[in-house]
């Protein structure tokens, strides 16, 4: 019997949509093992967010309230994180390996003494054998890794998940934790917060992306994606490349090291093809790919491929586009 314990980002009151996906995940590894699926929320207000986990599959929820975790700040996380786990005696802690599970992933399995998988996709069991599945090679092939510690933490790719049906009828208990955080834990303080994301769109919720890369040559190019993405009711993405020279903000980064994504549409511009950032549109439903090269590795993954300089396609798709939406 498998005890897991689900860690559920939220925002504001609802849960975010790799939470749902983590439950989902919890849930179905839970009816196989025949173990149990508890979550824990943090913040300031996650009471809406627990009773909507139990909704989707939670059997009990731990709510960690503190004003100074109103904010996401590493070590307060981790600390609150590892708190709740170690009062739940889990011997599994899933979350979803986003930018802030990234963050989380590694501390929390040093502070437990666990083994940490990340980017897992599936799992295997046989008998009381217990594999993780996670795609390797750049998604060419998978492999099945298991642990020699009995506690494990496990970050679930974004968008490898079918988000549960909630059930509105299910009931669960939520259990307050008292959690206070000595002066001496608080090492950062939040002073200011800058919007620099070019959309109110998160990446990982959007069904269209606009992404440029090291072919546009400059920000500027990033000015007209824009114009397009903001037409077509998506947001704007961006190649490895693109961040680390300072053309976009690097929250914008699409990519095994960024955002993994799942679109409706994806249209690469100017992007190459890496296997770094194909692994992280694996799942995108169509993807365009508009390049000057001809032999760029994106045309491989592309369902529809434009040779040509984006400055003359962007502006005549854009103004196409202007006729026909507008």
């Amino acid at each position: 019997m498998t005890k897991i314990l689900v860690y559920a980002n939220h925002q504001e009151e609802s849960l975010s949509s790799g939470a749902k996906e983590v439950l989902a995940f919890g849930s179905r590894l839970a009816s196989v093992t025949e173990g149990t699926v508890e979550a824990v929320l943090v913040g300031v207000k996650p009471t809406a967010g627990a009773k909507e986990a139990i909704s989707y599959g939670a059997s009990k929820v731990y709510t960690v309230c503190n004003p100074l975790l109103a904010e996401y700040q590493v070590d307060l996380y981790v600390d609150s994180l590892y708190t709740v786990f170690q009062q739940s005696g889990a011997d599994v802690l899933l979350l979803s390996f986003d930018r802030t599970g990234k963050d989380l992933a590694g501390r929390l399995a040093t502070r437990l003494g666990a083994s940490a998988i990340t980017e897992v996709t599936d799992f295997r069991t046989e008998g009381s054998k217990l594999t993780w599945v996670r795609p390797i090679y750049g998604d060419k092939a998978l492999g099945e890794y298991s642990t020699s510690r009995k506690k494990v933490v496990v970050g679930i790719r974004q968008k490898s998940q079918d988000q549960a049906v909630p059930d509105s009828t299910r009931t669960g208990e939520i259990i307050e934790v008292n959690y206070s955080v000595p002066e001496e834990k608080v090492l950062t303080k939040l002073v200011v917060k800058i919007q620099s994301a070019l959309s109110d769109i998160r990446l990982e919720d959007a069904n269209i992306i606009v992404s440029g890369g090291r072919g546009l040559g400059g920000p500027e190019g990033f000015q007209e994606l824009q114009a397009l993405a903001e037409l077509l009711g998506g947001t704007v993405g961006a190649s490895r490349a693109a961040c680390d020279a300072g053309w976009v903000p690097s929250n914008l980064q699409v990519g095994q090291t960024g955002a993994v994504v799942a679109p409706d549409l994806y249209i690469a511009v100017g992007i190459s093809g890496a296997s770094q950032h194909l692994a992280g549109i694996t799942s995108a439903k169509t993807v365009v790919a508009i390049n000057s090269d001809s032999e760029a590795p994106i045309f491989k993954r592309a369902n529809l491929g434009v040779i040509a300089d984006y400055k003359t396609v962007i502006p005549a798709l854009t103004e196409k586009l202007k006729k026909v939406l507008v």
